[in-house]
């Protein structure tokens, strides 16, 4: 297939478009980027981070909308997860150059947002809808490249790989956009917000309306974009979803950043809330007793089919005694799961510890 992600060619006037199976494609082009080398992954590191928000604050009147946020990404896949009204929509739009924050700094790789040349870099799919409804879903995109810059011949090309990349190729593209479901809307969005390659996607509820196939192809055109080397800031209320494409979330709440990392560093630091295991014994009763007497346990419940819940803190503590109690008691475990490492549980946490 044609490459949507190297750089525009427009010298070559007779390139034709041939694509077959274009996210089966990307994955398998993309092998030698996911196995980055330490080396590599080290020196990236260290480069220049391609957002970064620096104390940013924006206020609508008296209204606080994001408060003192900062906030670095590479690339890869960060999650933004949050309630409603805690400052998503307006933490992307002011990383999209959208809006310009009333105090601190907002930069792409370097620049200021919302001047032409971060403009560049970003890629930018908002959760509301805005189309020239009268356009086909493929002269909207062709439109939206043309903005860019790119020559006629160039927008064309690009238009039909990212159309066939989010599912929108053949003649429901020339169809008018005011007649377009939910989950096609969301579909033109994406590939308006992929069409000239930036190298920083901010997609703000992609999955919104999408049907469980486009969900599952999104999810691996957007896992196949950061083994490329994109980052993808990427908020949805579909959790579920979220853990499925990445476990690294930035959790919001009443307009700042209440934790960044991966889910599992996030859950550690929640010390004051318990974690909840579940444990399947044959000797469930005997297990609950020894259980209770390791210091991080904070309640044991017996339930049905021999199974116990545990609530403990610490888990860096807790599972070392755990399994050094299995081994010196010769205590059968059949099953343990931790119930309450989810993002849904995590951002429930967070947000009852902020009232």
């Amino acid at each position: 297939m044609p490459n949507l992600f190297e750089p525009a060619d427009t010298s070559d006037r007779s390139r034709e478009v041939a694509v077959s199976d274009p996210l089966a494609a990307i994955e398998k082009n993309g092998s030698a980027v996911a196995s980055l080398t330490i080396a590599d992954r080290r020196s990236r590191a260290t480069e220049e981070p391609l957002l970064l928000l620096e104390h940013a604050s924006k206020w609508y009147g008296p209204v606080i909308g994001v408060n003192q946020v900062t906030l670095e990404l590479r690339p890869g896949i960060t999650g933004l997860v949050g309630a409603n009204g805690a400052g998503k929509t307006t933490l992307m739009r002011l990383a999209a150059g959208q809006l310009r924050p009333d105090l601190g700094s907002v930069r792409v790789k370097g620049h200021v947002a919302w001047e032409a040349e971060a403009k560049k870099h970003i890629g930018y799919s908002p959760d509301v809808d805005s189309f020239y409804e009268d356009m086909s879903g493929r002269q909207f995109v062709q439109t939206m490249v043309r903005l860019c810059g790119f020559t006629r011949l160039e927008a064309l090309r690009r238009t039909e790989e990212v159309l066939e990349l989010v599912g929108m190729g053949g003649e429901q593209s020339d169809r008018r956009v005011r007649g377009y479901s939910k989950g096609m809307r969301q579909r033109i969005k994406v590939a308006q917000a992929l069409v000239h390659d930036p190298e920083l996607l901010i997609l703000d509820e992609p999955l919104s309306g999408i049907d469980p196939v486009g969900r599952q192809d999104f999810l691996g055109l957007f896992r196949a974009l950061a083994a490329r080397g994109k980052c993808l800031l990427v908020s949805s209320h579909e959790l579920d979803e979220l853990e499925k494409m990445t476990d690294h979330v930035a959790v919001m709440a009443q307009g700042r950043i209440a934790a960044v990392g991966t889910l599992a560093q996030i859950r550690d630091l929640l010390d004051d809330q318990p974690l909840s295991i579940l444990i399947a014994s044959d000797q469930p009763r005997q297990l609950a007793g020894a259980l209770l007497n390791i210091p991080d346990v904070v309640g044991v419940d017996l339930g049905e089919d021999d199974k116990l819940v545990v609530r403990a803190r610490n888990p860096r503590r807790f599972f070392p005694e755990l399994t050094g109690l299995v081994l010196e008691e010769n205590y059968e475990i059949r099953h343990l799961e931790t119930l309450d490492d989810t993002a849904g549980a995590i951002l429930g946490y967070l947000l009852k510890s902020r009232h």
